[in-house]
């Protein structure tokens, strides 16, 4: 498996749920962030996102705006009159999902918003949404010169979401799943900045080692090994990894190792002494050691947590 696709295999990109909103007039509405993407696609209107106090996105009706940390955010109505209380849409996800939701005032200008909520293992995700800017924004998803990927998913999307069908759930985490995958390679093949962990993940050297860590972490991994599975010299491979990765092949492969770790224990599926060996350690006692100096907390009191 290539890098990246291990990459989106272990953030679990997953549960999938959308809802419409149907604002009108003036209107405003408010997301808290839960640990998952989020994606809007406007079907009808225009309207405003406010991811900060700098950074204002104007959208119109055929764009689609992903915001892969799904951090706080707000979106009103582009009406600079607009003083109305902002609805908080965040738990809506769960209960008023696949339905329309009609708010604002009773007269004015309406939109239509596709609003998609992906869960992720956030911790998983760290390099991911790192790398990654705060949002992504694809003009005229639905004109000629969009890419046809987008316009074939979103199709798909569409006529699913709307059709009550067996398997509808499953056909719509890989929807997004596909969408979203797109939009990050769409994003890379874009990239100017040379040094950056996206572009190692498709780098035609650098791109081998990193899917031998993320395939097989458990093995014992050095410097010189690494660099045999990208053809290269030592000398040649670790200088231009920590370049373009923003830190050494071993200190990579054991963060990488750990946040493995905390999804194994967050799922509580096997014994510290088993994931221990999973990720790479014959003893429990230095495994033990080392994630507590990372994590703060013992491996079982980390599991505790999510108990």
């Amino acid at each position: 498996m290539d890098a990246l696709s291990k990459i989106f295999d272990d953030i679990h990109l997953n549960k999938s749920e959308y809802i419409y909103l149907k604002p009108q007039g003036d209107w405003a509405y408010a997301y808290q962030e839960q640990g998952a993407m989020i994606g809007y696609v406007v079907l009808v209107g225009n309207l405003t996102i406010q991811l900060d106090s700098h950074t204002h996105l104007h959208v119109e009706a055929g764009d689609l705006v992903l915001i892969p940390s799904g951090q706080n955010h707000s979106c009103h109505s582009n009406n600079k009159n607009n003083l109305v209380e902002a609805l908080n849409i965040t738990a809506l996800f769960d209960q008023k999902r696949q339905e329309t939701i009609e708010f604002g005032s009773q007269s004015g200008e309406p939109a239509l918003i596709l609003a998609i909520r992906c869960h992720i293992d956030t911790i998983m995700a760290r390099p991911l949404l790192n790398a990654l800017p705060n949002y992504i924004h694809i003009h005229h998803i639905t004109g000629s010169n969009a890419p046809e990927w987008l316009q074939i998913g979103l199709h798909f999307l569409a006529v699913e979401a709307y059709q009550i069908r067996p398997g509808r759930d499953k056909i719509l985490d890989h929807l997004v799943s596909i969408l979203f995958i797109e939009c990050v390679r769409d994003y890379i093949a874009q990239l100017s900045d040379s040094n950056n962990w996206l572009r190692a993940l498709v780098h035609t050297e650098l791109a081998n080692a990193l899917a031998a860590i993320h395939g097989k972490p458990e093995l014992a991994w050095t410097v010189e090994t690494l660099a045999e599975q990208c053809c290269m010299s030592r000398s040649k491979f670790a200088p231009l990894f920590s370049t373009i990765v923003g830190e050494t092949p071993l200190a990579y492969l054991q963060q990488y190792r750990f946040r493995l770790a905390s999804q194994y224990l967050r799922e509580g599926q096997w014994s510290i002494q088993h994931i221990a060996h999973r990720v790479g350690y014959s003893s429990e006692t230095a495994f033990s050691q080392t994630f507590k100096r990372l994590f703060d907390l013992t491996p079982s009191q980390y599991r505790q947590q999510f108990q």
